[in-house]
């Protein structure tokens, strides 16, 4: 029986004439709800026909969660007094509930996506409604781009419905070409906020780690706010670990404590979904909460004012979560929790006068990802680079240009970019192609189930409880009752049976694919005994974590350290009992802002011959000259990376690889390697001012000039030399002549355009200093007198810097008559004095020049 009272309540309602009208003139809408007012189960339901009595269509409902998924599919069918599977289902990865009568199927947008690169039609579906698009995953706005190229291309009647919980809707509308914005108003009621800061300073977020203090703060004002507030508390957290930390801090309150996440069991998701009419509660969730899901009963809502966003290393190979601030966005969604059914409380655990300076709306996704399984879905649609793709935000082009190094390292795409067949497979079984990658290539050594055990073990990173050895891991797994080993038994059987139906095996021996090279059967191990197809659990897990990861397989440096290929150094925590092996492939590894080396969180114990079979692609052997701690060093060398597998000396060196060496020598510690006298130093800077003066033909001589030209003016010598004291034999001053423009015959006006000496009235011929942005002379006053006019080089005048007879500076101009007439009478009174043998003139301009004293001038 339809709950006709309950969809009346749905504030939504009143905008839902004017969604259907400007679909059916545009075909193409946005819809901007604030969350509660029944945007995600009215509508799909009113748009489908099922109530309101318009034509029964086709809607599919994709949501950016798993757990969004489900509750939206079971409220829907709830308001339709059914049970999901009717005419409402849902399909999440690993779980499809759906039936022949079903017309509403909501979906995580990566499932779409799977459906688009299968059926790019949508065989069927009427319309597509994109829900919380405002939250810019990268799915979502990857579904997005994909929809609109079915509009264009061969659907045209497919209605496109993108659905935002704030008013931030301007970029959408554009995207889909000027689509109408209908704007649907809440029930809001008063939120008072609270500012509530740890009273003492809290270290900020890195990587994924929280300050424990600030996580005690938090369930301290979780317990403030049940005794201030009347209600349920709902607590924002960053991550699932933050929120185990917080309950049990919050053992004894009086209050049914509930963690909302999206590994939290079907079971507890439904009870906090459903609300309690027994008692209060507190549910601790992560963003999840932020709009895609209603929890009833909440007068209160705590924020610790951070979240999760990813993150990509691209230099060190490293891709995982991060803690950050939370957005101003972000704050307001969470705020209004409190407000959905009547006056309530917002405490924020931070100061205000931060709030001003948080991020005006979280990042895109598109900007801050590992871009790998985008990039794969682009090539699978037929556009490798994603130009052609609307995109809010354009992936960016380093991002993009390591993703295709990913891809082609594992063979989803050809040299040209292009998806292929290989690739096709990968992108159908739902996973980052890494780990589709290994699941593939590992089956074919170890079996499907096997491979797809350890997988499932790095599709989602198992509980912090469960350890560092990815080994012990699979065993604990194997066994458990918990939550986590539920959803991974789930896993393990969905990836075997994708597996077992591509044609793989259970351990043929074969080589992995993609370059991966051959091994021998049984390498690795260090526990577990030989199994099916002669590997023990320990070899497999050690194999399939580094064909999914080969640019993180490290070698021990000692002491718990270790190198990785990628060049990233890497450390495990005091205890591990991974400590002592001599390779690891690393799966999960952070990088704390501060530290110079990757933290392992997880890996598995390899021997060389899997290193080596994963990252063999990676392997080098040649001759290798560099500059190293100051000096040339030539070595012979096998490499896996940055990894050296053995080194010898070389003792004929390639000269073309030994002045390779030399220039990066002069590049990092710079010019000075080579002899610089007074007179070349003085040279160069004549070169560099008349360059910035005149220009051309007159040479750049500046650092960065000099490096990118060696051939042009450090030839013969430099390919002479062998050796850093080679360098310091050069004279670089007579290196530098070869770049004067002797081909147009102005190098002969050097001494014209830019002397190295002045002649003044005196007769003395004075050293011209070049190194300002004036040239200086710094001359006796007395030998200018009779000059009246500044002295000019290449028309610029110099800076005059009038000495006394002793050589101190006097006064300094760049306007000698101006000097004669205006400051002349000051300075003369107290060189004057100081110096009376001297000539001091009334009038100077009238008056011979002189180097002597006065009582010399008249000898002479």
């Amino acid at each position: 029986m339809i709950r006709t009272e309950a969809l009346d309540r749905l504030p939504v309602r009143t905008a839902v004439p004017a969604l259907e009208r400007a679909l059916d003139d545009r075909g193409v809408a946005v819809l901007c709800a604030p969350p509660g007012t029944g945007k995600t189960t009215l509508v799909p339901l009113v748009l489908a026909g099922l109530t309101g009595g318009g034509p029964v269509r086709r809607v599919v409902v994709a949501e950016p969660r798993r757990i969004a998924a489900r509750a939206a599919a079971r409220r829907m069918a709830w308001l339709l007094g059914e049970r999901p599977g009717g005419r409402i289902g849902f399909t999440v990865r690993g779980e499809r509930v759906v039936g022949r009568e079903t017309v509403v199927e909501v979906v995580t947008t990566g499932v779409l996506l799977q459906r688009l690169q299968r059926d790019q039609e949508l065989a069927g579906v009427d319309v597509v409604i994109i829900d919380e698009c405002h939250e810019r995953h990268l799915d979502a706005d990857t579904v997005a781009a994909f929809l609109l190229d079915v509009r264009e291309a061969i659907r045209p009647d497919l209605r496109l419905v993108a659905a935002s919980a704030t008013t931030d809707a301007e970029g959408w509308a554009r995207l889909l070409g000027d689509a109408p914005v209908i704007e649907a108003q809440g029930v809001s009621h008063p939120v008072e906020v609270v500012w509530a800061p740890p009273a003492r300073p809290v270290k900020p977020p890195h990587g994924m780690r929280v300050d424990p203090a600030l996580l005690t703060h938090v369930a301290a004002t979780v317990r403030r706010a049940l005794a201030e507030r009347e209600g349920d508390v709902l607590c924002f957290l960053p991550g699932v670990g933050e929120i185990a930390r917080v309950a049990g801090q919050l053992a004894g309150v009086d209050a049914e404590v509930l963690q909302v996440h999206g590994r939290a069991p079907a079971a507890v998701q439904d009870a906090v979904l459903a609300g309690s009419s027994e008692g209060r509660r507190v549910v601790l969730a992560t963003s999840v909460a932020e709009s895609s899901l209603t929890v009833p009963g909440v007068r209160a809502v705590v924020d610790s004012g951070l979240a999760r966003e990813p993150r990509t290393d691209h230099a060190r190979g490293l891709s995982a979560l991060t803690t950050v601030r939370a957005s101003q966005a972000a704050g307001r969604q969470r705020a209004g929790r409190a407000g959905r059914e009547a006056a309530g409380a917002v405490y924020r655990c931070w100061e205000q006068a931060e709030d001003g300076r948080l991020a005006r709306f979280p990042s895109p996704e598109i900007k801050v990802a590992d871009l790998a399984a985008f990039a794969l879905q682009a090539a699978c649609w037929g556009d490798p680079d994603a130009s052609s793709l609307a995109l809010l935000d354009p992936p960016p082009a380093g991002a993009m240009g390591a993703a295709r190094e990913v891809l082609s390292a594992i063979g989803a795409v050809d040299a040209t970019g292009r998806v292929t067949e290989r690739g096709v497979r990968m992108s159908r079984l739902g996973l980052h192609p890494r780990l589709a990658r290994a699941l593939l290539d590992g089956a074919r050594e170890a079996g499907a189930r096997r491979a797809a055990e350890v997988v499932a073990l790095l599709s989602e990173e198992p509980p912090r409880e469960y350890g560092d050895d990815l080994a012990a891991a699979l065993r604990t797994a194997r066994r458990g009752q918990d939550g986590y080993a539920g959803r991974w038994k789930q896993e393990v059987r969905r990836l075997s049976s994708q597996v077992d139906g591509t044609g793989s095996g259970s351990g043929s021996g074969k080589s992995p694919g993609s370059g991966s090279g051959g091994a021998p059967s049984g390498t690795g191990g260090c526990g577990s005994g030989p199994t099916a197809g002669g590997r023990s659990d320990d070899a497999v897990v050690g194999l399939v974590a580094a064909l999914a990861f080969p640019e993180r397989v490290a070698r021990a440096r000692g002491d718990g350290a270790f190198l990785m290929v990628s060049g990233t150094g890497a450390e495990l925590r005091d205890g591990s009992r991974l400590r002592s092996a001599p390779w690891l492939a690393v799966a999960v590894a952070d990088r704390p802002s501060h530290a110079a080396s990757a933290r392992v969180r997880l890996a598995a114990v390899v021997d060389e011959d899997t290193a080596l079979l994963a990252a063999g692609h990676l392997r080098v052997r040649g001759e290798e000259v560099r500059w190293v701690d100051g000096e040339v060093v030539a070595r012979s060398v096998d490499r896996v990376g940055a990894v050296e597998l053995a080194v010898r000396p070389l003792k004929q060196p390639d000269a073309e690889l030994v002045r390779g060496a030399l220039v990066e020598g002069l590049r990092r510690e710079g010019l000075g390697l080579l002899r610089w006298t007074r007179d070349s130093e003085q040279f160069r800077l004549r070169l560099a001012f008349l360059h910035r003066v005149v220009g051309a033909p007159w040479p750049d001589v500046s650092d960065a000039a000099l490096l990118a030209e060696t051939g042009a003016w450090l030839e013969p010598e430099l390919s002479r030399a062998r050796r850093r004291s080679d360098l310091g034999r050069i004279d670089a001053g007579q290196a530098l002549r070869r770049l004067l423009p002797w081909a147009t015959g102005e190098a002969v006006r050097l001494d014209e355009l830019a002397p190295e000496r002045i002649e003044v009235p005196s007769g003395s011929r004075i050293r011209v200093e070049y190194g300002g942005e004036q040239p200086v002379l710094a001359v006796k006053l007395q030998e200018l007198f009779g000059l009246s006019e500044t002295p000019r080089v290449a028309g610029v005048p110099v800076l005059v810097h009038l000495l006394s007879p002793a050589g101190r500076p006097a006064a300094v101009t760049a306007d000698l008559a101006s000097f004669w007439q205006d400051g002349y009478k000051a300075v003369r009174a107290e060189l004057r004095g100081r110096y009376p043998k001297h000539p001091w003139p009334e009038d100077p301009a009238t008056v011979q020049a002189t180097r002597y004293t006065s009582a010399r001038l008249k000898r002479s």
